[in-house]
């Protein structure tokens, strides 16, 4: 699997708000902002926290692995069920992102998703994306 990096881990929260300005007082900055889900990255790295409130249920607690092609979600989504593993159906995401979800062999939940070169666009005023970072030989 071309896997570009450990790109984030998502996390119950039971208050926003709170957990934003934990996360933000740590350097991570606000990059993307709804009702039910908050995103915060690191400048300098582009990794980041996803945030999921209780009213999210679209995902639960999970990592993700980055890749740097769209079309490599759907080859590794084949070769993951060619394989035998349940994988989720693959997605093309409100923020330009395309992603599937699947439980590894001791039942953790990962998402395997692909980030746009320019990173994840931002949904908050005043933030621009903060761009992946290179990826060395890739």
């Amino acid at each position: 699997m071309p896997v570009s990096r450990l790109g984030h881990v998502a996390l119950r929260v039971q208050d926003m708000g709170r957990a934003k300005a934990f996360y933000e007082a740590l350097g991570l900055r606000l990059t993307w902002d709804a009702s039910d889900w908050a995103y915060l990255q690191s400048p300098q790295s582009g990794d980041g926290i996803a945030l999921l409130s209780p009213e999210y249920k679209a995902a639960g607690p999970h990592f993700a692995f980055h890749l740097s092609e769209r079309s490599q979600v759907d080859a590794v989504h084949a070769e993951l069920e060619a394989a035998g593993h349940r994988c989720g159906p693959v997605h093309d995401h409100r923020d330009g992102t395309a992603s599937f979800y699947l439980q590894d062999p001791e039942g953790n939940w990962l998402e395997v998703l692909y980030e746009p070169p320019a990173g994840i666009p931002s949904n908050v005023p005043g933030q621009a994306a903060i761009a992946a970072p290179a990826v060395v030989g890739g």
